[in-house]
């Protein structure tokens, strides 16, 4: 194919897609906001499935690299009520699933795969224009502009590039995470540490509840979920570091010290995490020369399965790119009728899960749920 592919947005399943077409021999460019690879935090720990994710990294020819950023461990999985009782302990034994990994060194393996120069840092999408035939141009906020014969959004739930398919927009879900960190944990905090076990904990209520993961370092990571309206968050001071936290400990009088530890211990300020989501049967009709994957897509309430479902878009985007060489609308339309069933089911799903989690038979539902998974 010699049409070269413009990707926006250097996540994982942007990245996906661009190691696949690499690997068919057809080339892309990656445009990203951030700075450089290390200008943010890549958010905490993925389980990556058998049935997407990893399908994903084996089109990528990435299993090997892959299998050594596993975290041994960290499939574990504990559910507690919020006295701190156990109600769930599920070991790592090994023969799980879906191994663990950081999304940085996720990202990091798929950034590494690339020809050098195949992402462009630094370049923010402030406009996106129809030149006709399938073809943009792409304006970014130095004032640079690109020009592409195929465009794919990959850049998340707010998608610059999605307004040319559809009028969808991301509606707030009712429920909030404020995520929180604690260092050294170990040492310094001996009983959250103990609660959280070897990998993740949740403990929830109907409408709201404590997560966390363990990561590499003595890293707990906490995910505060609350089921509130966006102007309830928005009375909350969250440049009052201080302030916030004791607005959102107030939530969880009562729970176990070691499980209100991850909020009111917490070593860095916390950060407001709104879940947002699109409608589950989100689909377009077919405009030539442009596309969507990941959360661009179908952002849906989070049960595990978003970064699966990106590289997963992106990894069969490649595939149908590489198997109709000179004929792009005719891959995209492949493609599109693929993503769109399985989107919608897995947007079903999503919602389905959420209420399980979260939900008034919570954590009944979380426990069956888990423990049936297992």
């Amino acid at each position: 194919m010699s049409t070269e592919v413009t990707i926006i947005g250097a996540g994982v399943g942007g990245l996906t897609l661009a190691r696949v077409l690499h690997v068919n021999g057809i080339k892309s460019t990656v445009y990203e906001a951030d700075a450089s690879p290390t200008a943010r935090t890549q958010g905490g720990q993925l389980d990556i499935h058998e049935h997407n994710g990893q399908i994903a990294l084996a089109a990528a020819g990435l299993t090997e690299e892959f299998h050594a950023i596993i975290r041994p461990g960290a499939e574990a999985h504990r559910v507690l009520g919020s006295d701190g009782t156990v109600l769930l302990d599920l070991a790592d034994d090994g023969t799980g699933h879906r191994p663990e990994v950081l999304r940085g060194d996720l990202r990091r393996i798929l950034l590494e795969s690339l020809p050098e120069g195949t992402v462009k840092w630094n370049h923010k999408v402030t406009a996106i224009s129809s030149l006709g035939g399938g073809r943009h141009e792409i304006t970014f906020a130095d004032g640079t502009t690109a020009t592409s014969d195929l465009l794919v959004g990959a850049d998340g739930a707010w998608s610059k590039v999605r307004p040319l398919l559809s009028d969808a927009w991301p509606e707030y879900y009712g429920t909030s995470y404020v995520e929180t960190y604690l260092y050294d944990a170990d040492t310094v905090h001996p009983a959250a540490a103990k609660a959280v076990g070897a990998g993740a904990m949740s403990a929830p209520t109907p409408g709201k509840g404590i997560q966390a993961h363990r990561e590499s370092g003595g890293v707990l990571h906490t995910y505060v979920a609350l089921e509130r309206s966006s102007e309830w968050f928005a009375e909350i001071d969250f440049t009052d570091p201080a302030a916030t936290t004791a607005a959102i400990a107030a939530e969880f009088e009562g729970w176990a010290p070691e499980l209100t530890a991850l909020i009111t211990d917490g070593q860095t300020p916390p950060v407001l995490r709104p879940i947002n989501a699109l409608p589950g049967d989100h689909r377009w009709e077919r405009v030539p020369g442009v596309t969507l994957l990941g959360d661009a897509a179908h952002v849906s309430p989070p049960n595990g399965e978003g970064a699966n479902l990106a590289m997963l878009d992106g990894a069969e985007l490649g595939r149908f790119l590489a198997t109709h060489p000179g004929d792009v609308e005719a891959a995209l339309a492949a493609y599109e009728a693929e993503l769109f069933p399985r989107s919608h089911a897995e947007a079903e799903e999503a919602r389905r899960d959420f209420e399980l989690i979260a939900g008034a038979g919570t954590p009944g539902t979380i426990v069956a749920l888990i423990g049936g998974a297992e």
